[in-house]
């Protein structure tokens, strides 16, 4: 009899640097160098309404995206409703709905 504790073991998951690709990665940090200053505090993520309706998760797309990784990256940015209030509360001063539309833009030629 299997013991059902309300909990689950996460999958294993390790990112390897050397084979992804860099080319979205280069493109977006010369068109937004202020994005190597994000300190990661989860403000967008927090005050973001697509994220209050959805799945949507501004923090987790940036991370994907500086990793590299774009697997259905397209899918999530098109959740961003563009209200522009990540923006308002950003700590750095980052413009994030500019940087939601260029990946949008950018990542549209390949879904």
């Amino acid at each position: 009899m299997a013991l059902n504790f309300g909990f689950t073991i996460s999958q294993a998951r390790s990112v390897n640097l050397d084979t992804s690709d860099w080319n979205l990665v280069n493109k977006t940090l010369t068109r937004f160098p202020e994005l190597q200053s994000c300190i990661a505090c989860g403000g967008c993520t927090a005050t973001c309404t697509a994220g209050n309706l959805t799945e949507f998760n501004f923090r987790r797309v940036h991370t994907l995206v500086r990793r590299g990784e774009y697997k259905g990256l397209y899918e999530e940015i098109s959740k961003c409703m563009l209200c522009g209030k990540c923006r308002l509360v950003c700590p750095r001063g980052i413009n994030t709905r500019a940087v939601a539309l260029f990946l949008k833009s950018e990542l549209e030629g390949k879904k």
